[in-house]
């Protein structure tokens, strides 16, 4: 904002007398008060022509008793004053007065102050009378001269804003502002004589940075921008050009400021996709997430890495810095480190799969070193996650990894211990060679484990996968001494009344000793063991029936152990497939379809990222493409600009016309006196609304204003200042909304204006609400089943929708709810798969915000009101914050019927 913005912003706010004074007291005032007065008396003066009113009358009394004065308030009032001022008579043409006024604002542009001279400089890039200009051109050149910085860098923005308007009154402006450039030494001065001309003569801009472009490393950092930005510019538009500029570019990825180096990074992408080029720009984004303080600009760039990462050539120049991007888990924020790990995991390969996974276990050793931290647990769980992927895709690993993973068994994190019990009992399953080092090693552990959940868990393994007689002893002997006298673990169990785990424990004795029966042939022995874990079951089932639990044992684990005492009372071949077979043919089937659901997720993600040409596609040749067709292609500068503002983005530069006319909202009738229409682009964390007003009377309109507000959580940044339109003329209005957080939100207003030369009121026109969709920012996001459950307990807002559809058939409801919300359905498709009449499924997302929404859908076909009878059920959200649940249940109230989209 300018300076007199400023003042005017802060002028709005200023309070006022329940009336507002007259004009003959404001004159009185004006004329005879002092200093002080005069000052106030300009203020509401100010204020009243912001509100609407005309106040003619006081115009000549101000050039007269006020524009003469030196104080520096008053003139930096008076610039706002001239600013919002009726400068023309109702017919259009100029007010004789303000021809004493443009010669105030000549001394002003030789006063000896800077920062008056600099202040009219800017305050004469708003003026759009050329009348009032003409006069005042050869003091704007003389500025370009004076000793101050402040006022050069403004006549500079004074002279391209009134050469790009009249350009009949400065011709030669681009010629003087190269010569300008050319004996100037201050940065900010630079920087806008280069901008003016990149945009005014680009070949002037062309020829300059030629001279000097060996020195461009010692430049400011505001002009290397605008010189990254000419580069990018001039060589899309020819190619021809790139070898004489990406040695420049190359030299800007050195460059000390952090802005310059990752805008030269994304612009060196762009123009090459040489390996070279391709491996400086990661290792230039890589620096910067190291050095960057910022977590939002660490996770900005680190984008920027996953979308090299997405282009196939690029992706084996990124495999050799893996290593050097794993430098990144140094950072303590959890949100860095989870993108920084899916990263690494997804561009490890063989070649460097051992040292990723040599930097992870030095990782996983630290986390019990460093004091507890909230984040800890998590990053010791992420850490154990990708370790867990590495070994299923890398086989060979293993061996290297579960011996350091299944020390967290004991842990009293009992999230990443479930994780490690997942990967030991998936790892063991899958590597047959590995079974014997994951025996022996949860046999050494398992006496430390301290939750029940793992503890039931490791009691499963064991008894599922110890086939030798001397691991079955050495089971036996664990679970002698987890019920010994000092209170060990499974003891500690039973006596806080947790018999489930008493019932897992049965089931593993039973497996156990019809093993040992099989592999041991004498009677004694086979009695020996059978007897010995019939006894711990019956000596089980006597103490939950006592009184010395905490609680009770139930009915379902008695009957339980006594279905395994029977077991083992009869030692049946039926029995023994039963539990030593089908047991292991169920996991087996499930990790089967867990390894094809993630192999059908990676050959969508392999199909979405290869880039498919079909024989008779028309090749675009740049070099032939009319001057009016570049001018309407999408700026892509602006959009590598924008690249951290989510998805949006890379949408609209897919089909941007259809996407901006999908995003137009009208806020007027067309017969309205005015008419307006907003097109609503949303950023990451704020909307812009960009606003057509258009005037369709014959009329001026004076003081045209937007007025917004706002309902949820949104707040409007600043209020639009006013404007005048000509009649039919048009204008575009922008505003900026802050979002906070997940929930849909309203934005509604009107347009103010006031009729040039009526008396009457202020003339109002109501626009239509314009609604926020919450689906803007929701992604569809996986978590585990573990974590799902967890989050499901913690979070406290639940809100639960009917089913109201028209829709038949379950699994076309839940596709449509799936597209409607885009939320993931976490339940695998083959449990969806088949008809049985009802269907239950788990949905997740997470906001920008890093918000998460939990949706259970429980639905059913009504068979007895007949085939084409709609679904029924419920659906139940949940979320931490209330506006994240009520928000996400209006859109699936809204969405539910097939046709209602």
């Amino acid at each position: 904002m300018t300076a007199a913005e400023n003042v005017c912003y802060t002028l709005i706010n200023v309070p006022m007398d329940s009336e507002p004074p007259s004009e003959m007291s404001l004159k009185n005032d004006l004329e005879k008060g002092d200093v002080k007065s005069k000052t106030e008396a300009l203020k509401k003066v100010i204020i009243m022509i912001l509100n609407g009113e005309k106040l003619p009358g006081l115009l000549m009394t101000i050039i007269r008793f006020v524009l003469p004065l030196q104080d520096h308030t008053i003139k930096k009032l008076l610039l706002v004053f001239w600013e919002i001022v009726p400068k023309t008579t109702p017919d259009g043409r100029l007010l004789h007065e303000m021809i004493l006024v443009c010669d105030a604002y000549r001394k002003d542009l030789q006063h000896p102050n800077e920062f008056i001279r600099g202040s009219t400089l800017r305050f004469l890039c708003k003026l759009k009378e050329a009348e009032l200009l003409e006069p005042l051109m050869p003091a704007i050149r003389a500025c370009l001269e004076h000793r101050h910085s402040y006022v050069r860098r403004n006549a500079v923005l004074a002279i391209y804003t009134i050469y790009r308007n009249f350009e009949h009154l400065i011709p030669d402006a681009p010629e003087l502002i190269h010569d300008f450039l050319v004996n100037e030494k201050d940065a900010s001065c630079k920087r806008n004589a280069f901008m003016m001309l990149i945009h005014a003569d680009q070949d002037r801009a062309l020829d300059y940075l030629s001279t000097c472009i060996d020195q461009v490393q010692t430049f400011g950092d505001i002009l290397q921008l605008v010189i990254v930005e000419l580069i990018y510019k001039v060589c899309h538009a020819n190619p021809s050009e790139r070898a004489r500029f990406i040695r420049c570019i190359y030299n800007l990825l050195q460059s000390s400021s952090p802005a310059v180096k990752y805008e030269a990074a994304g612009t060196l992408v762009t123009l090459s996709s040489a390996p070279t080029a391709i491996k400086a720009a990661a290792q230039c984004y890589i620096d910067l997430i190291i050095k960057e303080s910022d977590n939002n600009v660490k996770l900005i760039v680190l984008d920027r890495l996953v979308e090299l990462k997405e282009h196939p050539a690029h992706e084996r120049v990124l495999q050799d810095l893996v290593m050097d991007i794993l430098r990144v888990l140094s950072t303590p924020d959890l949100e860095v480190r989870k993108k920084t790990l899916q990263l690494a995991l997804d561009l490890v390969s063989s070649r460097n799969v051992e040292e990723l996974v040599i930097v992870l276990k030095k990782e996983v050793i630290k986390t019990n070193n460093v004091s507890e931290h909230e984040d800890t647990d998590k990053y010791r769980q992420l850490l154990v996650r990708t370790l867990h992927s590495c070994s299923v895709r890398f086989p060979d690993m293993a061996a290297n990894v579960i011996p350091v993973l299944m020390e967290f068994l004991s842990d009293s994190n009992e999230a990443a211990a479930a994780d490690v019990l997942e990967f030991v009992r998936e790892a063991i399953q899958r590597f047959d060679n590995l079974r014997m080092l994951i025996v022996e090693k949860m046999l050494e552990v398992f006496h430390a484990i301290k939750s029940v959940k793992i503890y039931r868990g490791a009691l499963w393994i064991l008894g599922e996968y110890c086939s030798t007689k001397e691991d079955i002893q050495s089971v036996m002997t664990e679970v002698r001494r987890s019920l010994g006298e000092c209170r060990p673990p499974l003891r500690g169990f039973l006596l806080d009344g947790d018999f489930f785990v008493a019932a897992s424990l049965a089931t593993t004795l039973t497996k156990i000793a019809l093993r040992y029966v099989a592999l041991v042939q004498e009677k004694k022995k086979q009695n020996s063991f059978v007897a010995e874990a019939m006894l711990l079951m019956a000596t089980i089932l006597h103490l939950g029936k006592s009184s010395l639990p905490k609680k009770p044992i139930t009915d379902d684990d008695v009957d339980r152990i006594s279905l395994c005492l029977k077991v083992l009372s009869e030692c049946s071949p039926l029995m023994n497939d039963i539990f030593n077979k089908e047991c292991r043919q169920s996991l087996s089937h499930m990790l089967s379809a867990k390894l094809e659901e993630e192999k059908l997720s990676q050959k969508k993600e392999s199909e979405k990222r290869n880039v498919t040409v079909q024989p008779d596609d028309p090749i675009s040749f740049m070099q032939l493409t009319a001057k009016n067709e570049m001018n309407c292609k999408e700026d892509q500068f602006q959009l590598s600009l924008l690249a951290a503002m989510g998805n949006t983005q890379r949408k609209e530069a897919a089909d941007p016309l259809a996407s901006k006319l999908n995003k137009v909202t009208q806020l007027t009738g067309f017969s309205d006196p005015v008419y307006a229409e907003a097109y609503v682009h949303v950023n990451q964390y704020d909307i812009v609304l960009d606003v057509l007003v258009v005037n369709q009377t014959s009329d001026t309109l004076q003081n045209c204003t937007l007025e917004l507000a706002t309902l949820g959580d949104l707040k409007l940044v600043e209020k639009p200042s006013p404007l005048t339109l000509a009649p039919h003329d048009f204008a575009n209005i922008k505003a900026n909304v802050k979002v906070a957080s997940t929930e849909n939100g309203i934005i509604f207003g009107n347009i103010v204006y006031d009729v040039s030369g009526a008396a009457s009121d202020r003339n109002c026109v109501v626009l239509s609400d314009i609604h926020i969709d919450i689906m803007d920012y929701i992604q569809p996001a996986t978590c585990t089943d573990a974590e799902f459950r967890q989050m499901w307990a913690e979070f406290e807002w639940e809100n639960k929708v009917t089913v109201n559809t028209n829709i038949i058939d379950l699994n076309d409801y839940l596709q449509h709810i799936l597209k409607s919300t885009n939320m993931k359905c976490l339940t695998p498709e083959k449990a969806l798969s088949g008809y049985c009449g009802f269907m239950a499924a788990n949905l997740y997302a997470r906001s920008i915000f890093g918000e998460d929404a939990l949706a259970n859908v429980s639905i059913e076909k009504p068979i007895q009101q007949g085939p084409e009878a709609p679904v029924t059920g419920h659906i139940r959200i949940r979320a931490k914050s209330q506006g994240m649940a009520l928000s996400l249940g209006d859109k699936i109230n809204l969405s539910q019927k097939k046709n209602s989209i």
